[in-house]
């Protein structure tokens, strides 16, 4: 007779099957239990059809996988700790030294720290494009190419390439394309379906810290693609580089997901209502948000996204260069509802100033304005009350 420790630990009792709620059920595994030695032997971690090791997915981990997949239009996800790590997957999974990837200038800035640190220390190259001029893509792909990042819209300064003819340049010369598709999201556009077309890009990256989550309390990423040639080799360096999340956080991403488009429409809706107040203010030299047929690239998010006519809830504005950089930086310590803080897709307001100069090659980008820019992430505040704080802030330039 085995004592009460050991009958605690191996407890026969199994809970009736069929359980259903609108939730689904939560599993936190490393060790997953094999019923004999020929099961073990015959499971393979990279399918789903059965399970080896927590760290190679549970119930929990491939549902998220697969709704996620459902939101982009791919057919197979994986997750990673961070939007960041997202990138980094991509980049050490069809990298090597010698190869040489392209990003655009106004990619996001992890991104590219990431070609100039770690990517160079391995022996691969970097090359920065206009993301606006696809002639400039065309004319940078070389021999030694092997991927291709495109962004829309650019990082901080909104400006929304041509997507569909970037591709086109990548594909002509058989070059992967990988989208960091967390402002589109899976909603603004189709990433692997431009149009209905059946074109789109390859890979999908996703900080699902943003829209998916909608708490500003979750870092999770995640790679999306429809090719099952490239989702085995995003497998095999997933589990090569030992990346895992957390449960807790696969469960606040199952139960945010569901109101993701109700999120995303309202920080859009609220977005673009403060956009167009601005291009109303003497204070402010120019407005970025896709939305507005001033901001660059605005015929290529028309063209791209007027079926959805979804433009996220972030934008930026330039500050006319009378005004100094310590004055700009005084109205965003002004704002009481907007929030100084990294990131975006949360209920919270945010705003951030940033030193275009420091962030562009000024060889790429042809920046118009040289006064001091801010990006504005646009939560679920009461609208009329965002635009009470920015007037009083603005009122104390």
């Amino acid at each position: 007779m085995t004592k009460p420790s050991t009958d605690l630990i191996h407890h026969p009792y199994t809970p009736p099957a069929n359980f259903a709620a609108p939730q689904p059920g939560i599993y936190k595994a490393s060790t997953v239990f094999f019923a004999d030695v020929a099961a073990m032997r015959a499971r393979d971690w990279k399918t789903k059809a059965g399970y080896t090791y927590g760290l190679h997915g549970t119930p929990t981990t491939f549902t998220l996988e697969e709704r996620l997949a459902t939101l982009e239009g791919g057919s197979a996800a994986l997750l990673v700790p961070s939007g960041l790590a997202a990138i980094s997957l991509v980049s050490f999974a069809f990298l090597k030294a010698g190869d040489e990837v392209l990003i655009p200038d106004n990619a996001y800035g992890p991104n590219k720290a990431l070609a100039t640190g770690e990517l160079a220390n391995f022996g691969i190259t970097h090359r920065l494009y206009d993301a606006m001029n696809p002639a400039d893509l065309a004319a940078k792909i070389s021999d030694r190419t092997r991927l291709v990042w495109v962004e829309a819209a650019g990082s901080v300064t909104m400006e929304f390439p041509d997507l569909p003819e970037l591709v086109a340049v990548c594909r002509a010369r058989n070059v992967l394309t990988a989208l960091d598709n967390t402002w589109g999201a899976g909603l603004a556009f189709a990433p692997f379906d431009f149009n209905g077309t059946g074109q789109g890009v390859d890979i999908s990256a996703h900080a699902l810290t943003k829209y998916p989550s909608g708490g500003g309390d979750v870092l999770m990423g995640s790679v999306i693609t429809r090719d099952a040639r490239l989702h085995h080799a995003l497998k095999l360096t997933h589990m090569r580089m030992g990346w895992g999340v957390g449960v807790g956080d696969v469960e606040t991403l199952l139960r945010s997901l569901p109101s993701i488009g109700l999120r995303y429409a309202a920080h859009d809706r609220a977005a673009r209502e403060l956009a167009r107040w601005f291009e109303s203010r003497d204070e402010i030299a120019q407005v970025l948000h896709p939305a507005l047929e001033s901001s660059p690239g605005h015929e290529h998010w028309r063209a791209l996204c007027g079926a959805s006519d979804l433009a996220a809830g972030l934008f930026s504005v330039v500050f006319d260069d009378r005004y100094s950089t310590e004055q700009v930086d005084r109205f965003c310590d002004s704002l009481q509802l907007f929030r100084l803080g990294y990131s975006w897709g949360g209920p919270i307001s945010l705003v951030v100033p940033y030193d275009i100069g420091l962030m562009r090659d000024q060889s790429v980008a042809r920046w118009p304005h040289k006064g001091t820019l801010v990006r504005f992430s646009v939560g679920l505040e009461d609208v009329a009350d965002l635009q009470a704080d920015l007037a009083r802030a603005l009122g104390r330039l």
